[in-house]
């Protein structure tokens, strides 16, 4: 182990990648092809969802869902402000207006007691991430959407593997996105994947995703012949990237292992130090442990304890709330979770690079700050 070394984020990607990846090159077909419907069958099989669509990014996975939501100026999106922006600029994207909730100051997931308290007449739509690949409490947020008809849309950009209830998330709400960008459990350079609950949805986005025009039901070269019912996006995923996926596929279920055996380690063992505590995990949750967040009552005092020892930290993400961009939707709500979380959460290395005796060593670290 080198102590002065480990980092919170490494991009995962297997050497025997490059000959598929070569045969893809010289293939002739580099855009969308055989390895995105090949990809997307294969994720659809991991998942337990066939509802497959994937894109270019999470990001415009999270925007295609806004779409099929039928998100339009004017409406409004409740979305949880602790996330990374490219949660919540799709909303502005689409004209509609972000209602900040709160969150539980305990796991960093949206309140679901505070989602009833901001739906109104406008309101299209539900939006949270599960932050850190720690589930929220998607049971009871399903219920509040379907009681005030409401889509409910999880940005599971940290969470691909996560499980609740007995299913990996892509299961449980009307969509789900995925992001696939460098750093994630699985990448493919860049891109995401958006699993929708309904036929009716999966059919729509398909063809939303590549100009309005769906290419695995068109059978002839000479796509343009085909009426465009519906203006649609350059979404698509390529060859190239889903390559990658596929490579990247037959790792996963074993790094996600590794994610998980580091991050139960650390709630076992944290939860014994003096002004450490570990989050809260929601009944039948399991976690992806994207990266292993804690609350510590003193940040600044463990993160320049740990930056000496050779160990990275970050918040990761800042409230959406704060950014100037976001000036229009600024409101007088009291957000208490909010607060109490932003003061005191911090993340440190959790993935599949993180050795147990690693693990060991910032445990060490931890309680010698402590």
């Amino acid at each position: 182990m080198d102590q002065k070394t480990i980092p919170l984020f490494k991009v995962f990607m297997p050497p025997e990648v490059i000959e598929p990846l070569k045969k893809t090159l010289y293939s002739g077909y580099l855009a969308q092809g055989p390895r995105v419907a090949e990809f997307e069958e294969k994720l659809g099989n991991f998942i337990g969802n066939q509802h497959t669509l994937t894109v270019d990014s999470g990001t415009h996975a999270i925007q295609l869902a806004l779409r099929l939501a039928d998100v339009e100026p004017g409406d409004e999106v409740i979305s949880s402000p602790l996330t990374c922006v490219a949660t919540n600029m799709p909303v502005m994207e689409a004209g509609a207006k972000i209602k900040w909730s709160d969150i539980l100051a305990d796991t960093g997931n949206i309140d679901p007691a505070s989602i009833e308290q901001l739906i109104t007449k406008k309101t299209k739509a539900i939006l949270y991430v599960h932050w850190a690949g720690n589930p929220a409490n998607i049971d009871e947020i399903n219920r509040i959407a379907k009681k005030h008809s409401i889509k409910v849309i999880e940005d599971a950009a940290h969470a691909f593997g996560a499980q609740y209830k007995g299913k990996r998330l892509g299961n449980h709400s009307d969509f789900v996105m995925f992001s696939f960008q460098a750093i994630k459990h699985l990448t493919t350079g860049d891109g995401g994947c958006l699993f929708t609950k309904s036929e009716k949805d999966f059919i729509r986005g398909r063809a939303l995703r590549w100009f309005g025009l769906d290419r695995s039901a068109i059978k002839e070269d000479l796509r343009w012949y085909y009426d465009i019912k519906e203006w649609g996006y350059k979404f698509n995923m390529n060859d190239l990237d889903a390559t990658i996926g596929i490579e990247q596929l037959k790792h996963v279920e074993n790094n996600l292992k590794i994610h998980q055996r580091n991050g139960q380690y650390y709630d076992e063992e944290l939860m014994k130090l003096p002004g450490i505590i570990p989050l809260r995990q929601e009944k039948g949750a399991k976690s992806a442990y994207w990266v292993y967040t804690l609350l510590a009552d003193n940040r600044e005092k463990l993160e320049k304890h740990l930056k000496s020892k050779g160990i990275a930290t970050s918040i990761v993400h800042t409230r959406n709330d704060v950014y100037t961009c976001f000036k229009e939707f600024k409101d007088s709500i009291k957000r208490p979770g909010l607060e109490e979380f932003s003061k005191k959460y911090i993340s440190i290395p959790c993935g599949w690079w993180v050795s147990q005796k690693d693990a060991e060593y910032i445990v060490k670290c931890i309680r010698d700050a402590a």
